[in-house]
């Protein structure tokens, strides 16, 4: 599938809006706790627990949103997706308590958990040049993570976290409607199967120490991931005093954090198209316990870089386990893959918060949070470690029992 077709680029710009959407709230919380009333030095922690059941079911809804798209259409599946994840951001700007925005927030992420069973077995299907695109994808995604903060910030800035939601949402609808347009009009089948992929009709030999070491990495770079890109923006608001504290500029550094760090997934993708997936792993897991580590003891600039930096290893090792899935797994198997793996992910970013929510509630700080995540990112190293050394693609290309 060419990076241009017009298939891919909804698919991209999906992956855009689904963590745009879901990030909204890691900017507005402490704005929207205030304007409910809650005092200022404890409204960003109270507000937390009410975005948990988003991540949730963000996780916990995939599997059924594979299987609605196996039985029924991932076209289909993809156009609810825009459309629901937009009406249930426009539906939280109407929240009148806080319990009311946990609830819309529960909604959209109801909606959101489409997107990555669905829409990343479409971006992997028809094999060929699977990282490159999967790594394309990977920034459009992060993308959308950066977009959150920066036009959140923005919105904050110049009206209140209401329209925060209602102006992207709204926007998310009119894409969903475009897309159901141009799927009636036939231009977004499926691309034609390469033969390797027409070969892979049972799962590729080494399959089970791959998916382990899958499922390793994605409980502990989930719970990396989810913290990180839930606190970054709040972070900078606190510990960059001598840069700014103003809403609106930390947004907007916590925004170019992430879309720099994005570009990590695209040279990551193709390094993972020529070469073996297990030292391109251990290279990406080895960075982050360390960097994320000096995020804690720094400030300002310091603090910026350190964060730039950590975030492009998270980032990095993100393509990689849906190259894995796609070269050890067969197509009618990948969704149910993918969803198992968003769940296992965003579950664990969900305990992140909570874990988070805890520490700075009961006076931990900043440092004692980026602590915790340190030693979880280093468990990313032992799943690198468990990964077979040959991928499915080279077992093809010279059979040998899996490593």
């Amino acid at each position: 599938m060419s990076l241009r077709s017009p298939r891919l680029l909804f698919l991209n710009v999906g992956h855009f809006v689904d963590h745009m959407c879901m990030l909204i709230f890691a900017k507005a919380a402490f704005t929207a706790g205030l304007a409910f009333g809650l005092a200022p030095d404890g409204a960003y922690a109270e507000m937390i627990p009410y975005g948990i059941p988003s991540l949730v079911l963000f996780g916990a809804a995939a599997p059924v949103a594979a299987h609605l798209a196996d039985i029924w259409s991932r076209n289909g599946m993809i156009t609810v997706f825009f459309i629901g994840i937009g009406l249930s951001a426009i539906a939280t700007s109407f929240a009148q308590t806080p319990l009311q925005v946990g609830a819309g927030l529960a909604v959209l992420g109801l909606f959101a958990a489409i997107y990555h069973p669905v829409g990343i077995a479409m971006v992997v299907e028809g094999g060929g040049n699977v990282g490159t695109r999967v790594g394309a994808n990977g920034v459009w995604g992060n993308m959308g993570v950066a977009a959150a903060p920066l036009v959140t910030g923005f919105l904050l800035a110049v009206h209140d976290w209401r329209l925060a939601f209602a102006l992207p949402g709204a926007v998310a609808v009119a894409i969903g409607i475009g897309y159901a347009l141009v799927a009636r009009s036939g231009r977004l089948r499926p691309p034609p199967s390469t033969a390797r992929e027409k070969a892979l009709v049972g799962f590729a030999p080494g399959w089970q120490r791959a998916l382990l070491s899958i499922a390793l990495a994605t409980t502990a770079g989930g719970f990396v991931f989810g913290a990180l890109t839930f606190l970054v923006p709040r972070l900078f608001e606190v510990r960059l005093p001598g840069v700014s504290s103003d809403v609106a500029v930390t947004g907007a550094l916590a925004a170019a954090v992430y879309a720099v760090a994005a570009f990590a997934q695209v040279f990551v993708g193709r390094l993972i198209d020529r070469r073996r997936l297990k030292p391109v792993l251990l290279a990406a897991a080895a960075g982050q316990p360390l960097l994320i580590g000096l995020m804690a003891v720094q400030t300002d600039w310091a603090l910026f870089l350190a964060a730039l930096l950590a975030m492009g290893f998270v980032f990095g090792q993100i393509p990689i386990a849906d190259t894995v899935l796609a070269r050890y797994v067969p197509d009618q198997w990948r969704a149910k893959m993918v969803a198992a793996k968003v769940g296992l992910n965003l579950v664990a970013g969900a305990g992140a918060l909570m874990a988070a929510r805890w520490i700075l509630a009961s006076g931990g700080g900043f440092e004692t949070v980026l602590g915790l995540l340190a030693v979880c990112a280093a468990c990313v190293v032992a799943a690198a470690l468990l990964l077979p050394a040959r991928s499915g693609a080279e077992l093809d290309a010279a059979p040998a029992p899996a490593e």
